[in-house]
């Protein structure tokens, strides 16, 4: 039974929409995340509850039933998920996302649409494809599961070509007969798309494709509030595109590439590109924590590097008490943070002040990038592309072009890692060989354990 009138739902809609632009510039400071979390789910709560209060709805039962089923498996997800699996966790969601409105669009082309309808409901068919296919393949590369190197084949280019048209004939094929069987075969065209897209786009880059798929996502997304006439899903996609399209932006200007080269760079090749790079066996410094321990307190300005090796080994808080303590030995400390150091802009900085490491001693890139000439010790905890200067030196390289961290420039530099594997990009860091880099190999949270305890015994 409809208990809302027309007004009042539009009504509701609008606090919904306000609450979720809200949350959007809530997330864009550590300080305020929490809170924007809880105005967006607010938001969301509104929604549903205006529009099943305000229309007659005859199967609601299975509406309760799908929010059962949607909050038992998301709600634990959402709990247990580390910080560095978080990446994994969006792409996950957002492919979920994008798959759901194609399949409202295909339902609602059941209905019999006109021809601007079906054309909507053809292309939110198409991109929500891709994206669910898309962002299940970006999770696979993050967790692992596949490789995260580009993969291509020959002719991988005009395949994609080919299929590209073969979408834009079947739409058209869609709209003109009515036909279901053509929306279930444009369906099936974007989700192979959506692998291809995804495959080709390795190392580094796979965060920013994560980011270009959300916006796809709100794009699907705005496509289903048109169709179904809901003006707040057009708004929701439409925020969703849009900062969606905003973060690619500045995720590829981060890291000193054109979206464009992302997503269709690796297609001139004809095979796998980043061979592992650890072949050639050259001497290293080692050193144990104990002598990292020296180093430091010889050290009056010292900046951290954290680095994705730290959130893998929940070393962040360690990492927190080794500044808290020199800092209370007179020590300058501070933290230098490149914009996709964990893998996503803002990953490392949530990370760190879960910690509680103070957000004044956070310095982006562009800040601390200034700063490294005058510093006596730079301590990279599990990082390596970003610190990694073949991103100016080698134009061969898959990361060249890329803003890195400075620290070559620093008087002294010691990492800290688990392996001398090359970085996520798959390729050597040549800094490893510098006579004034010093390598403590081993687990990050266990040698920042033994470093703390070698510092707090020399006191």
């Amino acid at each position: 039974m409809k208990l809302l009138s027309d007004s009042a739902v539009l009504a509701g809609y609008l606090i919904a929409a306000v609450l979720f632009i809200l949350a959007l510039k809530g997330l864009s400071s550590p300080r305020k995340a929490r809170r924007a979390n809880r105005l967006g789910a607010t938001g969301a709560v509104v929604a549903i509850g205006v529009y099943v209060l305000g229309h007659d709805i005859r199967n609601g039962i299975w509406i309760a039933l799908a929010v059962v089923v949607g909050a038992v498996i998301a709600v634990p997800a959402a709990r247990r998920v580390q910080m560095t699996q978080m990446p994994q966790l969006v792409a996950a969601f957002n492919g979920v996302g994008g798959g759901a409105a194609a399949l409202v669009a295909v339902v609602e082309f059941t209905h019999g649409p006109d021809v601007w309808a079906g054309a909507v409901i053809a292309f939110t068919v198409f991109i929500g494809g891709l994206s669910l296919t898309g962002s299940f393949i970006t999770f696979g590369k993050l967790q692992g599961i596949i490789t995260s190197r580009a993969v291509v084949f020959p002719g991988l280019g005009v395949l994609l070509g080919v299929l590209t048209l073969g979408a834009v004939a079947t739409a058209v094929a869609m709209v003109i007969t009515g036909s279901l069987l053509y929306a279930a075969a444009l369906l099936g065209i974007g989700l192979i798309v959506g692998v291809l897209f995804v495959l080709p786009i390795g190392g580094a880059d796979v965060p920013i494709v994560i980011s270009l798929l959300n916006a796809f996502t709100g794009l699907a997304v705005a496509g289903s509030g048109v169709v179904l006439s809901n003006v707040l899903l057009l708004i929701a996609g439409t925020l969703v595109g849009a900062s969606g399209t905003i973060l690619t932006m500045s995720m590829a200007t981060a890291m000193g590439r054109r979206v464009t080269g992302i997503v269709f760079g690796a297609f001139r090749s004809t095979g796998t590109i980043g061979a592992d790079a650890g072949a050639v066996d050259r001497p290293v410094r080692t050193v144990t924590p104990e002598d990292v321990a020296i180093l430091l307190e010889y050290s009056s300005r010292i900046v951290i590097v954290p680095g994705y090796g730290l959130a893998v080994a929940q070393a962040h808080h360690a990492a927190a008490e080794l500044a808290e303590l020199l800092t209370g030995r007179g020590a300058d400390v501070v933290f230098g943070i490149h914009p996709v150091a964990g893998r996503m802009p803002g990953h490392m900085n949530v990370l760190l002040a879960e910690a509680n490491v103070p957000y004044e001693s956070l310095l982006e890139m562009d800040v601390v990038n200034g700063q490294f000439k005058s510093t006596d010790l730079v301590l990279v905890i599990g990082a390596n592309d970003v610190v990694n200067p073949a991103a100016k030196s080698s134009p061969g390289s898959p990361i060249y072009g890329m803003p890195i961290l400075n620290v070559a420039e620093a008087k002294q530099v010691v990492f800290l890692k688990r392996s001398l594997n090359p970085g996520f990009a798959g390729i050597e860091n040549e800094l490893f060989y510098d006579p004034k880099v010093s390598i403590a190999l081993g687990d990050a949270k266990a040698t920042l354990t033994q470093l703390l305890t070698a510092l707090k015994a020399n006191v």
